[in-house]
């Protein structure tokens, strides 16, 4: 029996908690308790969420558990002196150190992310990045795993999280069953770019939304301000001055970014040649992907594919 410990603290996001989930039901799978759970705190007794419900947990002490795995926030939150303490104590002694969400930062300063691929929710990624340059952070990656240390993005990637560690605990038919009896993907295509371009533009007007659709659809094509202030039912300058006021950035750079969602998820799920995969976003050749993706991502595709294939293979 496997001991799963959560690390909580006042405030700490619900949605954590959802990875429960996930070794509850590999239990039932398993018709054993292949998994027992804990729920620790820094002082132990009831602790709320940010939603102010209470839960039991346990003292800190040994961290004496196969798995320990940090419960995320709705913002940034960074460890007290103790929590920092036990969670380093907790790399040598467990077989796997994890975080959900913003759970990433209670690593990162107490060290544990230093030199090591790590991810977080999108949102936060370069806040990590910026605060903790010896992080290799990669923000656009549901999970990564790096050695024993496994990182996650938003708090419902704690779930793909679970899955994977219950997978490489109990193989991949299991890890299945679990995943349909969630009414979950057992493994989800992409990374975090396949909404999250859209979703840090907001636009609030139908007429934007029109033109990023269109956008969006036809990569391939030369995407002119002319061209999108056309789907948008504007003119060219009074296309530019609303979609600058509305999602903070040009259309120009809007169009990059999707181009860059498409580009990676082209080059993290198959096998298309560089040039191929240039063709089919719209980067026209290689060399302007690559300095794209350098600008993006700190990264060429090259690396990315690497890295996902990595993943996957972990």
């Amino acid at each position: 029996m496997q001991q799963i410990a959560f690390l909580l603290f006042p405030g700490f996001q619900i949605m954590s908690l959802a990875a429960v989930s996930a070794f509850e039901f590999a239990n039932l799978e398993l018709d054993e308790k292949a998994y027992d759970i804990h729920f620790l705190s820094e002082t132990g007794g009831p602790i709320a969420n940010s939603l102010g419900m209470i839960i039991d947990t346990e003292a800190l002490s040994d961290p004496c558990f196969d798995t320990l795995i940090v419960a995320g926030a709705p913002h940034i939150k960074l460890p007290t002196k103790a929590e920092a303490d036990f969670i380093r104590a907790a790399l040598p002694a467990t077989r796997r150190l994890a975080s959900i969400c913003t759970g990433a930062f209670f690593l990162a300063e107490a060290g544990i992310l230093d030199g090591r691929r790590a991810t977080t929710h999108w949102y936060l990624a370069r806040e990590l990045r910026n605060r903790y340059p010896r992080i290799r952070t990669e923000e656009d990656r549901i999970y990564i795993i790096d050695g024993s240390v496994w990182t996650s993005a938003g708090m419902t990637a704690g779930v793909d999280l679970a899955l994977a560690m219950v997978e490489k605990d109990h193989g991949l038919e299991i890890a299945r069953a679990v995943a349909r009896k969630l009414v979950v993907y057992h493994r989800r295509a992409g990374g975090q770019s396949q909404f999250s371009t859209l979703l840090e533009l907001e636009p609030k007007s139908d007429r934007i939304q029109k033109a990023l659709a269109h956008a969006r659809s036809n990569l391939t094509s030369t995407l002119s301000v002319e061209e999108l202030a056309e789907a948008a039912h504007l003119s060219p300058r009074q296309f530019s001055r609303t979609f600058r006021a509305e999602t903070g950035q040009s259309p120009a750079k809007a169009v990059e970014n999707l181009r860059l969602e498409a580009a990676r998820l082209m080059m993290e799920q198959g096998r298309h040649p560089i040039d191929v995969v240039a063709r089919e976003t719209g980067f026209a050749d290689r060399e302007r992907m690559r300095r794209a993706f350098l600008r993006a991502f700190g990264q060429p595709p090259q690396a990315i594919r690497r890295s996902a294939q990595l993943g996957l293979q972990a």
